[in-house]
């Protein structure tokens, strides 16, 4: 059975810049240029999808800007202003040890050490000291520091996260 593609969410189109078709991007991603490592988006909006292909792209006084193929003016550009941009979670390339996307925790199980479960990753939080893990369960959220401290072992086989955390903190 083939793996259905997982489109994660890196950004959104800001708005049209200039007049040959280039748009602002706002990126989700820890450096904006990184999103031209991807050649094809996928750009959504109001349960719209359309595919885009990069022509072009820099950053230009801390924005990301890109040209797409077959959008060669400003009305056209002007289209795309909110879409959401996509990249398809297979093209990302290979973690080092310890380090994690977090498109890969959103959606595993943490449990205690004593296997306790206290709910699933329904996302992440950037802080200025750590990454807070947002963990949903049937009483709300919990946030949880991401560092060694609090987070131990990150199984993706099982898709589980042991934290050193207890339920009613």
């Amino acid at each position: 059975m083939a793996q259905e593609t997982q489109w994660v969410p890196m950004g959104y189109i800001k708005g049209a810049f200039g007049i040959k078709g280039w748009v602002k991007v706002a990126a989700d991603t820890e450096y904006a240029d990184s999103l031209l490592d991807y050649p094809e988006w996928r750009l959504i909006k109001d349960g719209k999808t359309v595919s885009a292909v990069l022509e072009a792209g820099k950053v230009s006084g801390g924005d990301l800007q890109v040209k797409f193929q077959n959008t060669d003016d400003r009305n056209a550009a002007h289209l795309l202003r909110g879409y959401t941009v996509e990249i398809n979670r297979s093209d990302f390339g290979e973690t080092e040890e310890g380090e994690y996307y977090w498109a890969d925790l959103v959606g595993m199980a943490v449990a205690t050490p004593d296997g306790e479960i206290l709910g699933t990753v329904s996302g992440l939080m950037e802080t200025g000291a750590h990454d807070i893990l947002v963990v949903k369960h049937k009483d709300g959220q919990t946030l949880i520091p991401f560092v060694e401290q609090f987070v131990g072992e990150i199984n993706r086989d099982t898709r589980t996260i042991t934290a050193d955390w207890a339920a009613d903190y």
